[in-house]
């Protein structure tokens, strides 16, 4: 008990330790302030930083990451085509696989899958 109480006490202290140590290392001076000043091929900034958010690239990334997650569940099922019951096997791919179809369908109809 009295070597796991003293454990925790070397432990609280070098940590106060390490985290006074870090915060003198990391202070910033007034010399530091034009590293934090935005750079832009040697001249200021003469607009706003931040630039608009293409709503396209927003929703083609979320369809890629619907499709990504569903082959990873779909690459089990093909391997273990070979070593299960295949009435059992269609049961649970088949349906599966017809959500993604009719899924890929709407994006298409939709027009999603049309880059303009």
């Amino acid at each position: 008990m009295l070597t796991l109480l003293l454990l925790m006490l070397f432990s609280l202290i070098l940590a106060m330790i390490l985290n006074t140590a870090s915060s003198i290392l990391s202070f910033k001076s007034l010399e530091d302030q034009d590293k934090l000043s935005p750079f832009e091929c040697g001249f200021d900034p003469l607009k706003n930083t931040r630039m608009p958010f293409s709503l396209r690239f927003f929703l083609i990334t979320i369809i890629f990451l619907i499709f990504d997650v569903e082959i990873t569940l779909i690459l089990p099922l093909i391997s273990n085509f070979s070593t299960s019951n295949l009435n059992l096997w269609i049961m649970i791919s088949l349906p599966f696989l017809m959500i993604l179809i009719i899924g890929i369908i709407h994006e298409w109809n939709q027009g999603m899958l049309n880059w303009n």
